[in-house]
């Protein structure tokens, strides 16, 4: 809902021509509409300029920032940041999607300032305080704008600076685990931003699912990968260990009580493997691809029961990766040199057939139940 809507909608309560209660609701069902009528290539067309504007701006400081003085700099900074959020509030009420691109522009571009604000007065180095900073300034951008290019921007910096954070509080110590058990299941949680196909599609959701899409793979094979630190966990004071678990479990699983106003009893299960996945990485043999396996299974098992296709997707995609990287590690090198390549054939045609019919056919199971 633009801002001059917002303004009439006040006006018409304050008339009494509707009641609070109803202004409520059409301020909810406008925003869990989004934009009507935004295509793929306008949207397309709107990233690309975004991208094209940030790094013009960027070339154009970096060209001229050794011929600046301080002041200088710092007024560039501040005339960039805003210049960006007072072009996108003037775009606004024409377009929205413009106005919410440039506002977009202007919290990255917060980043950029803070971090060379630092740079230009000299200030006390200790960088996962620049990006709390950038995480406060895309709170208060959301706060304002309840778009969802700034809720998409505080669900990566607030994991960014806390995962700065435990890195300089962990450093020459051994707590990749821990934060990488946070990461997977914070992906766990942006995944499940949406219960159900019933739930209502806001755009802050969608942009939610699709970042914990995009990392849920990719964390848990960093959660294997960086599993040899969890044998000197030992290092780190019971303190501190106590703590970062208890944000690395804790933070998810609040924010899936705010998202739901409940926690499902099948996320507290992917929950619970996944806090117990960098000990079972840690070991030798064929158990970090029994808990690979079992995770994408569980990602799979919570589709199914919530109808989300997705997941059942990537549940398939992270179960195959691990049969292939355990052929990879385990088998091909104690087969010949045509045997391995044989049985590598064998295993994409075959076990690719009969993956891609599972999951055919438990896809279009949810969608006939969603319909």
């Amino acid at each position: 809902m633009t801002a001059a809507w917002q303004a009439r909608l006040e006006r018409w309560v304050e008339a009494g021509l509707i009641d609070p209660p109803a202004a409520e609701r059409i301020r909810a069902w406008e925003r869990s509409r989004g934009t009507p009528g935004l295509r793929w290539p306008v949207r397309l067309a709107l990233g690309l300029g975004g991208l094209l504007i940030g790094a013009g701006i960027l070339l154009f400081v970096a060209a001229h920032w050794d011929a600046m003085s301080p002041g200088q700099r710092f007024g560039l900074v501040l005339a960039t940041v805003a210049g960006l959020h007072l072009v996108g509030a003037a775009a606004d009420a024409r377009w929205p999607a413009l106005g919410a691109t440039l506002h977009a522009c202007g919290t990255v571009a917060l980043g950029g300032g803070i971090f060379l604000s630092g740079q230009i007065f000299n200030l006390q180095e200790h960088w996962p305080g620049g990006l709390l900073l950038w995480a406060v300034g895309a709170l208060l951008g959301w706060l304002l704008l309840r778009d969802w290019p700034q809720a998409m921007l505080v669900a990566l910096l607030t994991p960014a600076w806390l995962a700065g954070e435990w890195s300089v509080a962990t450093e020459r110590q051994h707590g990749e685990g821990v934060l990488t058990a946070g990461l997977q299941l914070l992906a766990l949680t942006y995944l499940g931003a949406r219960a159900n196909r019933e739930q209502a599609d806001s755009p802050g959701r969608r942009a939610l699912v699709w970042i914990g899409g995009i990392a849920v793979i990719p964390t848990a094979f960093l959660l294997v990968a960086t599993s040899h630190a969890w044998q000197g966990v030992e290092s780190l004071p019971p303190a501190r260990l106590a703590a970062g678990a208890a944000v690395a479990l804790g933070a998810p699983l609040g924010l899936a009580w705010l998202l739901h106003r409940s926690i499902p009893p099948v996320f507290l299960g992917l929950a619970a493997w996944t806090a117990l996945g960098p000990i079972l990485a840690s070991q030798r043999g064929v158990v970090p691809y029994i808990w690979a396996a079992g995770l994408s299974l569980g990602l799979i098992g919570w589709g199914v029961l919530e109808r989300r296709a997705e997941r059942i997707n990537l549940g398939v995609a992270g179960f195959a990766l691990t049969v292939l990287l355990f052929y990879f590690s385990s088998v091909m090198d104690r087969l010949g040199r045509s045997a391995s390549l044989v049985g590598l054939g064998l295993l994409f045609l075959g076990g690719g057939w009969v993956l891609e019919r599972t999951r055919r056919r438990l896809v279009t199971t949810v969608t006939e139940q969603v319909s």
